[in-house]
């Protein structure tokens, strides 16, 4: 599962046991950042995946939980979640998970925020 438009951030999704190799963690561990939303995932083709652009260092972005925050409250599913954060918006003029990576969290939550 690759995005492919080019108003996508192309990324490779990881499943589980792909993330406990890459963060080092048990499955139990990767299990619970799901669970309390540091990560978020899609069943869309098969196993459940994570956008591997959603790691920095081997590690979650931090920003990435409060924008999943935000983005449930306006009543985002974790697929739509995953589609609005990998396609570009005009209004930030990126991918809001480009601007995550490059440290614009307030901007790209405020326009979260609209999206209610």
């Amino acid at each position: 599962m690759t995005a492919e438009t080019s108003s996508t951030v192309p990324t490779d999704w990881l499943t589980i046991p792909e993330l406990v190799d890459i963060l080092g963690e048990p499955q139990g561990r990767i299990r619970r950042l799901l669970d309390d939303r540091v990560l978020i995932a899609s069943r869309r083709e098969g196993p459940l995946k994570v956008p591997a652009v959603f790691l920095v260092d081997g590690q979650p972005l931090a920003s990435l939980r409060g924008t999943v925050t935000v983005l449930a409250d306006a009543g985002f599913s974790d697929d739509e979640a995953i589609d609005w954060l990998l396609s570009t918006d005009d209004t930030i003029g990126v991918a809001p998970i480009t601007a995550l990576l490059a440290g614009r969290k307030s901007e790209v939550r405020r326009v979260a925020q609209t999206l209610a």
